[in-house]
């Protein structure tokens, strides 16, 4: 217990002095009259001030997304029994709910069940676990980090999206044993798998909105956390995970205005239907996920001079 404190407590100090020499960087940038600035001539002197500050706010962040997506990695894994099993666990869990339900409704409807619908509900469930963990510790990621919240000028967004990154993470690893419980249902590869990119794409960009939004809220309303979990462990009845929304015939498009619906069935048309996703419910949750993130950044940004002040 003494180790994995330490530990923590030597993670959170490399955190605060890379934020702390990031910061003092690009004060040293912004001030002319600083001894960095002085020593510069030639083309890097003449470098435009607007595009110099521009260049080193960008690199602030990019440090700061890399040492809190690094250390929340490190804490979720660092002397843990599982090791990186954890990222498959919620997956695990979620086909085996899944499973239950298929065979229920077999049993109910008198008919066997293909081993498509297995490999339907794998696809389905790290997508699922990656949207349902990343909004989970987004929205938690500013109150969780209080003291670099309140004490330290930085690019305060970094914390949700780190969040969001180091969930990213464990969809990758969940990927590989995917991989092999596809070979062994006999799904095999095809030129479509080059969709899936795309649609893991809108996903992360439906999530990242959401998640920053949620966590500036979360900030200002401490219940929202609370909020936002009993919705997360009732979505998945909401959403086309355990089932395809080809089972409900006419209301299949009121499970689809959910946004994520349309992505997770994309996926399991690519993968395992091979046919090509529909395009307009694709449409949909696109512009859905553009305007979630775009209105939650601004949110965000126009929020954040406040935060020390709510936590």
């Amino acid at each position: 217990m003494a180790g994995h404190t330490s530990g923590l407590s030597a993670l959170h100090r490399a955190t605060i002095y890379l934020i702390m020499t990031s910061m003092k960087s690009s004060a040293e940038t912004l001030n002319p009259h600083s001894p960095a600035r002085e020593g510069e001539t030639g083309a890097a002197a003449a470098e435009p001030p607007g595009r110099t500050s521009s260049t080193k706010a960008d690199h602030v962040f990019a440090d700061l997304l890399l040492a809190l997506t690094t250390r929340d990695i490190k804490i979720k894994y660092k002397q843990s029994i599982m090791g990186l099993l954890w990222a498959v666990l919620m997956p695990m869990i979620i086909i085996a709910a899944g499973m239950v339900v298929r065979v229920a409704m077999s049993q109910l409807s008198d008919s066997p069940m293909p081993p498509d619908h297995l490999a339907s509900l794998a696809v389905k469930a790290i997508p699922w676990a990656f949207f349902v963990g990343s909004i989970r510790f987004a929205t938690a990621s500013l109150t969780s980090n209080m003291n670099l919240v309140t004490k330290i000028n930085c690019p305060r967004i970094a914390f949700p999206v780190s969040a969001i990154l180091s969930n990213l993470f464990d969809m990758f690893v969940a990927t590989v044993p995917l991989i092999a419980v596809l070979a062994w249902l006999g799904i095999t590869p095809s030129v479509l798998l080059l969709w899936v990119p795309v649609l893991i794409a809108i996903i992360g960009l439906l999530v990242a909105g959401m998640g920053i939004a949620l966590s500036a809220a979360n900030l200002f309303y401490r219940d929202v956390r609370y909020i936002v979990e009993v919705i997360l462990t009732f979505a998945i009845f909401f959403t086309p995970v355990f089932y395809d929304v080809e089972m409900f015939g006419e209301w299949r498009n009121w499970l689809l205005l959910n946004p994520i619906s349309p992505l997770l069935e994309g996926l399991r048309s690519v993968v395992v239907l091979k046919e090509v996703p529909d395009l307009r419910w694709l449409a949909y949750s696109t512009v859905v996920s553009l305007v979630v993130f775009t209105g939650a950044w601004a949110m965000f940004r126009r929020l954040e001079p406040i935060f020390a002040d709510r936590v």
